[in-house]
């Protein structure tokens, strides 16, 4: 059963005119579900070339609303700008897009360029979408005009159903990771497998961060968006894949942090929506693209900053308390679930911390209506949720065997130790499956599933206790037996003695959709010391092996490791760290 938008289950086959110049007309096909080609007609000499051509392309349909590709092909003289119109013939409305800037006043429509892509040479073509509303019919356009000039012209033969439907690909599927093969990406394969001993884990699949507008095209050298895509169809063959994007790029991006700060400062919400989250559902939206399954995981640290970190909370930070008053998180989120949701083959996954971020009672329900309220924001409705994602780029233990949040030791809960601290979770599984509960409870679809990163919280090696701890008392039980040893759950940078945890797979748990490595191992999560950069990113203290903490984390030593490079550039000595502590063992 699709969780999302319903989409169509046929479509029609692109037809082109056999008309003549002569004619002066280009002919359209239409259906349900269809396109329009404006046709250049070629062969006979004396007669005018056609100024420009339009492919108008409805990607998907609903009972209620559809998605369009757009493609604007100028075949006159060179644009710095441009705007093209055309009309409805019935009610259909135009409720976002992205590529172009779309205004409507009745049944008529005008898309015109962005800042960055107004340029059209003679022979050059600009791409755009949008998705609409409507009842009844929804034919298609009959006429397009490019700065006043008609591009294409009507024969008759629009609205007739295609006599040869074939199956819409991209139709989503209940669980995207069952029966599929999940994407290696081959940047971080070569690293890995580069160090001693990475070739056992070198071909797992991991996420691909897109952590600033440059990674769209790619830094430095490196793979694109579109280059993983491709690299992702050579890796599909004949049977399913999935490919794991992390979109993360927020105005004021993670506010009560330093060491992962993004390019985009507090109030460019329009940015992020017109250079960042565009351009990735254009490309996404590409039908070369459409048999791959797109799992994006939507903006890492985010929401529950705006439940946990502002005031009145003693762990507040100014950053925070701005983000939450001018609701660009939430305006962030919900532009990007919107977009990216109305691609067929695209699956949402909204971050959802961690248990030893949101497990407490007053923070596990004020979360779960924050990330409806993102839900619900810029156009996004819950049906652009395919799930959520826990533990991203964290360590929190999959599951605390050696004690229940149920034990009593000598009277004294579990719940009263130091380490779990009144929380009601003691690990990543019974969170994630607990929130799962919450989220469906206040309207979110029945079948969403769940992801839990276990990248980097196997905690195996030497340390790894045997069984449960001393019953001398509460905190010696705890402690004694706790699979997680990082000194305190809110240490997050760089962990000294941790370990790869379960391997990726599907279905491992009941709601759970899979299990993921959506943090690269032997990625860092910030530099030990201060180093200056272009990307934005701070010195942040629990980065500091020496740091003795605030009030996010007790006021504890950060257990961090030392010599860390910048927040996502590879670092040795922890991947070899994770391999050495993996659990299962390599």
């Amino acid at each position: 059963m699709s969780r999302t938008k319903p989409v169509p289950t046929n479509r029609t086959h692109r037809v082109r005119s056999t008309r003549t110049a002569l004619l002066a007309s280009l002919a359209l096909v239409a259906g349900t579900a269809g396109t329009a080609l404006a046709a250049v007609p070629s062969g006979d000499v004396g007669t005018a070339a056609v100024p420009c051509t339009v492919d108008y392309k409805v990607q998907n349909q609903w009972n209620t609303g559809f998605t369009v590709a757009v493609t604007v092909t100028n075949n006159s003289a060179a644009k710095s700008s441009w705007a093209l119109k055309w009309s409805y013939a019935g009610n259909q409305k135009v409720t976002s897009g992205w590529n172009a800037k779309i205004t409507q006043s009745g049944a008529a429509v005008t898309a015109t360029n962005e800042s960055y892509n107004g340029s059209l040479a003679t022979g050059g073509s600009a791409s755009f979408g949008f998705q609409g509303s409507y009842s009844g019919t929804n034919a298609i356009p009959t006429s397009f005009t490019l700065d006043g000039v008609t591009c294409n012209v009507d024969d008759g033969g629009g609205g007739n159903p295609d006599p040869d439907p074939e199956p819409q690909p991209g139709t989503r599927v209940d669980n995207p990771y069952a029966g599929s093969k999940v994407y290696v990406n081959p940047e971080w394969s070569e690293k890995a497998a580069a160090e001693p001993g990475g070739s056992r884990i070198s071909n797992q699949p991991t996420g691909v961060w897109l952590d600033r507008t440059a990674a769209i095209n790619g830094v430095n050298g490196g793979m694109g968006l579109r280059d993983h895509l491709d690299e992702a169809l050579a890796q599909k063959g004949s049977g399913e894949m999935v490919v794991q994007l992390v979109i993360y790029n927020l105005p004021g991006r993670d506010c009560s942090a330093l060491a992962s700060n993004g390019e985009l400062g507090p109030t460019e919400i329009d940015k992020y929506k017109t250079q960042y989250i565009d351009p990735i559902a254009a490309i996404l939206a590409d039908p070369k693209y459409a048999s791959l399954r797109i799992v994006t995981t939507v903006e890492i640290d985010s929401l529950p900053n705006l439940v946990t970190n502002v005031t009145p909370r003693p762990t507040a930070t100014p950053n925070c308390d701005v983000m939450k008053a001018n609701g660009n998180y939430q305006k962030g989120v919900g532009y990007a679930l919107n977009k990216l949701g109305a691609i067929s083959n695209v699956y949402n996954y909204i971050d959802a911390g961690h248990h030893g971020w949101l497990g407490w009672d007053d923070n596990m329900g004020a979360s779960a209506d924050m990330f409806k309220v993102a839900a619900t924001t810029e156009g996004a409705t819950l049906s652009d949720v395919h799930g959520f994602i826990v533990n991203t780029a964290n360590y929190s233990a999959l599951k605390e065997t050696n004690f229940s949040i149920n034990d009593t030791v000598n009277g004294t809960s579990v719940r009263q130790s130091k380490w779990v601290d009144w929380n009601r979770y003691t690990d990543e599984l019974s969170y994630a499956q607990a929130m799962r509960e919450k989220l469906v409870s206040i309207g979110f679809d029945s079948k969403i599933g769940m992801l839990i990163d276990t990248s980097r919280n196997g905690w195996g090696g030497t340390a790894r206790p045997a069984g449960p701890g001393a019953t001398t008392d509460v905190n010696t039980y705890v402690d004694g037996g706790r699979i997680d040893r990082r000194i305190h759950p809110g240490n997050w940078c760089n962990q000294k003695g941790a370990g790869l945890g379960e391997r990726p797979k599907a279905n491992p748990e009941p709601g759970i959709d899979a299990y993921v490595w959506m943090k690269p191992p032997g990625e860092s999560d910030g530099a030990s010391k201060e180093i200056a950069n272009d990307e934005g990113k701070g010195f942040d203290r629990m980065c500091d092996p020496t740091y003795t903490g605030n009030p996010r984390n007790n006021n504890n030593m950060s257990g961090a490791l030392p010599d860390a490079p910048l927040s996502g550039k590879w670092f040795s000595a922890q991947f070899q760290e994770l391999m050495k502590n993996a659990y299962p063992a390599l």
